[in-house]
């Protein structure tokens, strides 16, 4: 972590983290910020049957549900405008633990869309199916300041705030019951709404 998206104290309860983003010739990078990715946790798993968007399709080559949400396993990702090395790089990603929605696969790549509704092809060896998700990226635009969202210690709007997250920040999924989802972001642990997640499917159940 960069000293610039280190936690900064706001007062006794509360902190925010930052997400980082970095420009490229092509345009500015599809990234945030992942804090603390710990190697060795389980895999989050979608419960059978549970929260997938109506209407899912099955993958021509895996054979999984289409659209689906996974993560980038790589630091520096090429999102090219065609499945293959012969087509060109249209956006770089530079963080790995990004999440990303699978729409298409093509023999060893895989269409993905980020949050901002970009697409390309990445090779299937560059994505995890560890669980992450972005909180409210949509309020990012048009916004001189990073609307806040509280981690809390309890699946309760009424709980007391663990931390403060801007919007943009990738979060470590561990579980959602459809309505909450229990989050890690660094050092932090605690649950955010499933609606202020992107990363997640609506009602989507997440062990």
């Amino acid at each position: 972590m960069t000293s610039e998206n280190k936690p900064h104290r706001r007062n006794a309860f509360s902190y925010f983290i930052g997400p980082a983003r970095s420009s490229v010739a092509s345009g500015l990078v599809a990234g945030a910020l992942l804090a603390g990715s710990v190697a060795g946790w389980p895999q989050i798993v979608l419960a059978q049957g549970q929260g997938q968007p109506s209407g899912s399709a099955k993958g021509a080559v895996t054979g999984l549900p289409l659209p689906r949400f996974v993560s980038l396993k790589a630091s520096r990702v090429n999102l090219r405008n065609g499945p293959g090395t012969k087509y060109p790089t249209a956006w770089v990603f530079r963080q790995a633990g990004l999440p990303v929605e699978v729409v298409a696969e093509f023999e060893a790549w895989r269409q993905v869309r980020d949050s901002e509704g970009t697409k390309g092809w990445v090779l299937r060896t560059l994505l995890s199916g560890r669980r992450t998700a972005q909180v409210v990226p949509w309020e990012l635009s048009g916004k001189k300041e990073r609307p806040r969202v509280p981690m809390t210690q309890r699946p309760a709007k009424s709980s007391a705030a663990v931390v403060l997250l801007e919007a943009g920040v990738v979060a470590d999924v561990r579980n959602c019951d459809g309505t909450w989802c229990y989050v890690r972001v660094s050092q932090f642990s605690g649950y955010l709404p499933q609606n202020k997640l992107w990363g997640v499917y609506k009602n989507e159940h997440i062990r």
